[in-house]
């Protein structure tokens, strides 16, 4: 899941993107409205966080494009403009949520999670395969009912994988779903991260398997039976 962090104090944003990291989500981070522009053509964002005052113009100045390009996004403005007219206006403009600085790190993580729930109470049913359970709410993993703990990268690799199973992921979506597009990935970060969570879910029994597809990507499949055909 990838948020878009658009932010031009470098120092907050390097806060806010470690914080996000933590949690489990890529965030990829522009500090202007046309960065914000060529990071929204690379690919779709679950949640974005814009900031109001930008070198080149007011963030708000983003969200039709946003919703032309996802309807379901979520978007959250960050900013010091604190009155109840800004606040009206961020709102107005099609923002789902509105927090002023300066903010509590963990509060706005909890924003992002109540920004990420189906309105309703709507329960989204978690992915099964195998022994294994995905809850894509929660995002937490168990296998035959026992919770299982994985690593964050672990985690959105599994997600990924799970969201699309039974099919092949290419390696270019797996990367910019796990990792931020300004970080730097080695040739072989993904396969050993491949392999390494393909080692936890055999460890824990889960019956699934990650297969290779040479050159193209991975696919998550319920693992056939000993002896079977």
């Amino acid at each position: 899941m990838r948020i878009l962090l658009v932010e031009d104090h470098d120092e907050l944003a390097s806060r806010i993107a470690r914080r996000i990291r933590r949690a489990g989500y890529a965030v990829d981070h522009a500090d202007s409205i046309e960065r914000a522009k060529t990071a929204l053509e690379a690919g779709p964002f679950a949640v974005a966080l814009l900031d109001r005052r930008l070198p080149d113009g007011d963030g708000l100045s983003l969200i039709p494009l946003m919703r032309a390009r996802q309807p379901g996004g979520r978007i959250l403005v960050l900013t010091a403009l604190d009155a109840v007219d800004d606040r009206i206006e961020g709102l107005d403009a099609g923002a789902d949520d509105y927090l002023t600085k300066p903010f509590n790190l963990d509060e706005l993580m909890a924003r992002i999670r109540a920004s990420l729930r189906r309105p309703g109470g709507e329960v989204t049913p978690p992915i099964a395969i195998g022994a294994l359970a995905f809850d894509l709410d929660a995002r937490t993993v168990s296998v035959a009912g026992r919770p299982v703990v994985l690593l964050r990268r672990e985690l959105a690799l599994l997600e990924a994988l799970a969201r699309r199973a039974g099919r092949v992921v290419m390696r270019e979506a797996l990367i910019a779903g796990i990792y931020g597009a300004d970080e730097e990935i080695e040739e072989h970060t993904l396969t050993t991260l491949v392999s390494r969570l393909r080692t936890r879910l055999q460890e824990h029994g889960a019956g699934v398997e990650i297969h290779s597809a040479r050159g193209l990507g991975y696919m998550l499949s319920e693992a056939k039976p000993k002896g079977g055909n």
